[in-house]
Protein backbone atom coordinates (compact mmCIF):
# COMPACT_ATOMS: atom_id res chain seq x y z
CA UNK A 1 0.00 0.00 0.00
CA UNK A 2 2.64 2.40 1.04
CA UNK A 3 4.29 1.50 -2.25
CA UNK A 4 1.36 2.24 -4.14
CA UNK A 5 0.85 5.87 -2.73
CA UNK A 6 4.91 6.61 -3.04
CA UNK A 7 4.25 6.07 -7.17
CA UNK A 8 0.69 7.86 -7.07
CA UNK A 9 2.49 10.71 -5.61
CA UNK A 10 5.46 10.51 -8.15
CA UNK A 11 3.24 10.02 -10.80
CA UNK A 12 1.33 13.64 -10.09
CA UNK A 13 4.02 15.40 -9.53
CA UNK A 14 5.88 14.51 -12.26
CA UNK A 15 1.95 15.07 -14.79
CA UNK A 16 2.43 18.61 -12.58
CA UNK A 17 5.95 19.09 -13.99
CA UNK A 18 5.01 18.37 -17.31
CA UNK A 19 1.81 20.84 -17.12
CA UNK A 20 3.98 23.27 -15.85
CA UNK A 21 6.79 22.77 -18.70
CA UNK A 22 4.27 22.73 -21.46
CA UNK A 23 2.76 26.20 -19.73
CA UNK A 24 5.70 27.74 -19.87
CA UNK A 25 6.69 26.71 -23.46
CA UNK A 26 3.45 28.45 -24.61
CA UNK A 27 3.90 31.74 -22.90
CA UNK A 28 7.77 32.09 -23.64
CA UNK A 29 6.27 31.30 -27.34
CA UNK A 30 3.47 33.78 -27.13
CA UNK A 31 5.99 36.08 -25.72
CA UNK A 32 8.84 35.48 -28.90
CA UNK A 33 5.47 36.03 -30.89
CA UNK A 34 5.14 39.42 -29.62
CA UNK A 35 8.82 40.44 -30.79
CA UNK A 36 7.20 39.81 -34.34
CA UNK A 37 4.30 42.32 -33.98
CA UNK A 38 4.96 45.86 -35.67
CA UNK A 39 4.39 47.99 -32.13
CA UNK A 40 4.61 51.80 -31.71
CA UNK A 41 5.89 52.70 -28.05
CA UNK A 42 2.82 54.56 -26.81
CA UNK A 43 2.16 55.31 -22.65
CA UNK A 44 -0.74 57.21 -23.94
CA UNK A 45 -3.95 56.71 -21.50
CA UNK A 46 -6.63 54.84 -23.11
CA UNK A 47 -9.87 53.53 -21.97
CA UNK A 48 -10.61 50.29 -23.32
CA UNK A 49 -13.62 47.00 -22.57
CA UNK A 50 -13.75 45.19 -19.43
CA UNK A 51 -12.63 42.35 -19.50
CA UNK A 52 -10.36 41.32 -22.37
CA UNK A 53 -9.44 44.88 -23.09
CA UNK A 54 -6.57 45.92 -25.21
CA UNK A 55 -5.44 49.43 -26.89
CA UNK A 56 -4.44 49.18 -30.31
CA UNK A 57 -2.28 46.12 -31.17
CA UNK A 58 0.22 48.24 -32.94
CA UNK A 59 0.60 50.32 -30.30
CA UNK A 60 2.01 49.40 -26.28
CA UNK A 61 4.64 49.98 -23.57
CA UNK A 62 6.11 46.73 -22.00
CA UNK A 63 3.52 45.68 -20.04
CA UNK A 64 1.27 45.06 -23.42
CA UNK A 65 3.97 42.67 -24.41
CA UNK A 66 3.64 40.60 -20.89
CA UNK A 67 -0.40 41.11 -20.85
CA UNK A 68 -0.06 39.64 -24.57
CA UNK A 69 1.52 36.95 -23.63
CA UNK A 70 -0.11 36.24 -21.38
CA UNK A 71 -3.56 36.17 -23.12
CA UNK A 72 -1.77 33.80 -25.67
CA UNK A 73 -2.33 30.90 -23.18
CA UNK A 74 -5.71 32.14 -20.92
CA UNK A 75 -4.58 34.26 -18.85
CA UNK A 76 -6.20 38.24 -18.40
CA UNK A 77 -4.58 39.97 -16.53
CA UNK A 78 -6.61 42.94 -16.53
CA UNK A 79 -9.05 40.90 -15.24
CA UNK A 80 -6.86 39.05 -12.69
CA UNK A 81 -5.29 42.30 -11.42
CA UNK A 82 -8.58 44.14 -11.31
CA UNK A 83 -10.46 41.44 -8.86
CA UNK A 84 -7.11 41.31 -6.36
CA UNK A 85 -7.56 45.37 -6.60
CA UNK A 86 -10.85 45.35 -5.67
CA UNK A 87 -10.05 42.98 -2.50
CA UNK A 88 -6.96 44.40 -1.21
CA UNK A 89 -6.37 47.72 -3.04
CA UNK A 90 -4.60 49.27 -0.32
CA UNK A 91 -2.01 46.85 -0.52
CA UNK A 92 -1.01 48.90 -4.05
CA UNK A 93 1.36 51.66 -5.02
CA UNK A 94 -0.33 54.96 -4.16
CA UNK A 95 2.15 56.21 -6.89
CA UNK A 96 -0.69 57.38 -8.61
CA UNK A 97 -3.00 58.71 -5.77
CA UNK A 98 -6.33 56.76 -7.27
CA UNK A 99 -8.82 56.05 -4.90
CA UNK A 100 -10.10 52.88 -6.76
CA UNK A 101 -9.15 50.64 -9.01
CA UNK A 102 -9.04 51.53 -13.06
CA UNK A 103 -9.33 48.75 -15.25
CA UNK A 104 -7.88 50.49 -17.79
CA UNK A 105 -4.45 51.09 -16.67
CA UNK A 106 -3.79 49.09 -13.54
CA UNK A 107 -2.56 46.17 -14.73
CA UNK A 108 -0.23 48.30 -17.27
CA UNK A 109 1.55 49.34 -14.55
CA UNK A 110 4.56 47.67 -13.81
CA UNK A 111 4.36 48.24 -9.84
CA UNK A 112 1.28 47.28 -9.93
CA UNK A 113 2.08 43.58 -11.22
CA UNK A 114 4.99 43.18 -8.94
CA UNK A 115 2.24 43.49 -6.03
CA UNK A 116 -0.19 41.03 -7.89
CA UNK A 117 2.38 38.72 -8.46
CA UNK A 118 3.62 38.54 -4.71
CA UNK A 119 -0.39 38.04 -3.65
CA UNK A 120 0.09 35.26 -6.04
CA UNK A 121 2.83 33.54 -4.40
CA UNK A 122 4.97 34.02 -8.34
CA UNK A 123 7.56 35.83 -5.95
CA UNK A 124 11.19 34.72 -6.78
CA UNK A 125 14.98 35.98 -5.15
CA UNK A 126 16.63 38.79 -7.13
CA UNK A 127 20.22 37.65 -7.43
CA UNK A 128 23.33 38.56 -10.15
CA UNK A 129 23.44 35.15 -10.87
CA UNK A 130 22.37 34.52 -14.67
CA UNK A 131 21.49 30.72 -13.62
CA UNK A 132 18.69 31.88 -11.57
CA UNK A 133 16.47 33.45 -14.11
CA UNK A 134 15.05 30.70 -16.03
CA UNK A 135 12.75 30.75 -19.40
CA UNK A 136 9.30 32.07 -18.44
CA UNK A 137 9.97 34.23 -15.53
CA UNK A 138 9.47 37.72 -15.78
CA UNK A 139 12.13 40.12 -14.66
CA UNK A 140 10.96 43.82 -13.33
CA UNK A 141 13.85 46.92 -13.27
CA UNK A 142 14.30 50.37 -11.86
CA UNK A 143 15.67 51.68 -14.91
CA UNK A 144 17.02 54.80 -13.23
CA UNK A 145 19.01 51.98 -11.67
CA UNK A 146 17.66 52.96 -8.10
CA UNK A 147 16.17 49.98 -5.98
CA UNK A 148 12.62 51.22 -5.70
CA UNK A 149 9.64 50.14 -7.03
CA UNK A 150 8.85 53.90 -8.38
CA UNK A 151 10.14 56.37 -10.87
CA UNK A 152 11.11 54.67 -14.79
CA UNK A 153 10.03 50.80 -14.33
CA UNK A 154 10.30 48.10 -16.45
CA UNK A 155 8.93 43.96 -16.94
CA UNK A 156 10.27 41.80 -19.72
CA UNK A 157 9.68 38.19 -20.38
CA UNK A 158 12.90 35.98 -19.96
CA UNK A 159 13.13 33.32 -23.15
CA UNK A 160 15.15 30.48 -24.49
CA UNK A 161 17.62 31.77 -26.63
CA UNK A 162 20.91 32.98 -24.67
CA UNK A 163 23.01 35.84 -25.00
CA UNK A 164 26.17 35.90 -27.40
CA UNK A 165 28.32 34.91 -25.01
CA UNK A 166 26.17 31.90 -24.19
CA UNK A 167 26.08 33.16 -20.27
CA UNK A 168 22.30 34.85 -20.09
CA UNK A 169 19.07 34.02 -21.10
CA UNK A 170 18.03 36.99 -23.24
CA UNK A 171 14.77 38.99 -22.59
CA UNK A 172 11.45 39.64 -24.61
CA UNK A 173 10.53 43.34 -24.06
CA UNK A 174 9.61 47.12 -25.21
CA UNK A 175 11.88 49.64 -23.39
CA UNK A 176 10.48 52.59 -26.26
CA UNK A 177 11.48 50.97 -29.52
CA UNK A 178 8.77 48.35 -29.83
CA UNK A 179 9.12 44.96 -28.97
CA UNK A 180 12.50 43.04 -28.76
CA UNK A 181 14.32 40.74 -28.10
CA UNK A 182 17.76 41.31 -26.21
CA UNK A 183 20.18 40.47 -23.92
CA UNK A 184 19.64 43.22 -20.93
CA UNK A 185 19.03 40.97 -17.87
CA UNK A 186 21.52 42.90 -16.25
CA UNK A 187 21.86 46.12 -17.85
CA UNK A 188 19.37 47.97 -14.95
CA UNK A 189 19.19 47.29 -11.30
CA UNK A 190 16.83 44.58 -11.04
CA UNK A 191 13.43 44.63 -8.41
CA UNK A 192 11.73 42.06 -9.24
CA UNK A 193 11.82 38.42 -10.21
CA UNK A 194 8.55 36.09 -10.90
CA UNK A 195 7.41 32.98 -12.08
CA UNK A 196 3.55 33.08 -12.67
CA UNK A 197 0.79 30.65 -13.53
CA UNK A 198 -2.51 30.26 -12.53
Amino acid sequence: MRILIIITAVFLLSFSLKQDQDFFKKFIAKAIDQTKQSVRYDPAYVQIKYPGGDVATNTGVCTDLVIRAYRGVGIDLQKEVHEDMVKRFSDYPKLWKLKKPDTNIDHRRVPNLMTYFGHMGAKLKVSDKPEDYKPGDLVTWNLQNKNVVSGITHIGVIIDQKSADGKRCMVAHNIGGGNVIEDILFSYTIIGHYRYKK
